[in-house]
């Protein structure tokens, strides 16, 4: 179809401690994304965003002095921007809008808005099973999924390590990357790095940064009179699972291996067609799980896959080239992070950490706690 939706801007805000607002962050991505792509803000009609405000997309278009016709708030933590991403596409598709800002921001680092018991919310049915004993919310409930792969499938703390020290590694080749000059990791480092909740270590665990980022979306036939290289969204699919722990189906299988079939489905592809991948790495299990749902080990053997640098710079399969939430930055929900860094692989922008001759990417969300799951696949037009 010739006005297929494409991604033709990309952006962050700076990252770190920023000491800016929410609003201002999104602003500061919004408006370098939309200039990438050879656009101005009047040119924006849709208009998609989370976490802000009780009204997240009002709030950010009556900031950027917008007046969209199509908005969506969709908010299911660090996999809203997958999933806000399909409902552009449709949007998109149907004539909805024609060209649509995902943005978002977050200043919890400088606003001090992460605390180590995490949140939890009294009325919510889990909440009389769980708080009782004691968990971090939500580092105990990773931890939980983390005891019962070693438990069923032999995996060490060491093989965890071995995403963390990966992660690291592509971080000191991306300048924007919060541990940029932090050095190397070993896998002595992360073990010896303190426990916050067994068996996951400091190391194991993401960064916590201020940070925004920004996609715009636009059909095809916008975007060839523009001045970047579209990038095609191939496949997409999604799916929840549960909301309380005591609910997830199997602690080492999560919704990943249905968001992922349906996106594989749809973009007629599996997984060795794909070049580089991007998946959430809120801590260091949630990447081994998402990796073995996806298809790219299988379940139970994705030690072997992380092994020897087998995901780091040089190795198997590239993952998370930014440096990931491990090193790169966490601004709560990083999924938006993710797209952006597929893209910039996919138009062969990403610099010392280039992966060569990239051109299908597999963009993964995961929100909640292992709840909720968006897989995207991105192709390059090259």
């Amino acid at each position: 179809m010739s006005n297929d939706p494409v991604i033709v801007g990309v952006a962050e805000s700076d990252l770190g401690v920023t000491g800016k607002s929410i609003l201002q962050l999104i602003a500061q991505a919004s408006l370098k994304a939309v200039a990438e792509a050879g656009l101005t803000l009047d040119d924006v009609d849709g208009i998609a965003t989370a976490g802000v405000a009780r009204f997240s997309a009002s709030a950010a278009a009556e900031y950027l002095g917008i007046a969209p016709t199509w908005m969506d708030s969709t908010f299911e933590g660090g996999s809203s921007f997958e999933l806000q991403l399909n409902r552009a596409v449709e949007a998109i598709r149907t004539g909805s809008a024609e060209v649509v800002l995902i943005a978002y921001g977050s200043n919890q680092r400088s606003a001090s808005l992460r605390t180590l018991g995490g949140v939890t919310f009294p009325h919510t049915p889990e909440a009389q099973f769980e708080v009782p004993f004691g968990p971090l919310n939500p580092i105990s409930m990773y931890a939980l999924a983390a005891q019962r792969h070693m438990h069923e499938f032999g995996t060490r703390p060491e093989d965890l390590a071995e995403i963390a020290v990966a992660a690291r590694a592509w971080a000191l080749l991306n300048p924007a990357a919060y541990r940029y000059g932090a050095g190397p990791l070993t896998i002595d480092d992360v073990l010896g790095s303190p426990m916050i909740s067994t068996p996951l270590h400091r190391l194991d665990c993401c960064l916590v940064t201020d940070g925004g980022g920004a996609v715009v979306v636009t059909g095809r036939d916008r975007a060839r009179d523009l001045a970047t290289s579209p990038i095609s969204v191939l496949g997409y699919g999604e799916t929840t699972t549960h909301v309380a722990m005591s609910q997830m189906p199997d602690l080492t299988s999560t919704g990943a291996v249905t968001s992922g079939a349906r996106a594989f489905a749809m973009a007629g592809l599996r997984p060795e067609d794909v070049d580089v991948v991007e998946v959430y790495d809120s801590f260091t299990i949630t990447t081994l799980l998402t990796l073995e749902a996806l298809g790219f080990a299988d379940r139970g053997e994705g030690a072997a896959l992380v092994a020897d640098g087998g995901i780091a710079p040089g190795g198997r399969l590239p993952v998370n080239t930014s440096g990931g939430g491990l090193s790169y930055c966490h601004p709560g929900m990083f999924g938006i992070f993710l797209l952006i860094e597929a893209v910039r692989q996919l138009r062969g922008e990403g610099g010392a950490r280039q992966v060569e001759g990239a051109e299908v990417a597999l963009v993964h969300g995961t929100g909640g706690i292992l709840t909720t799951h968006a897989t995207v696949i991105l192709g390059s037009d090259r």
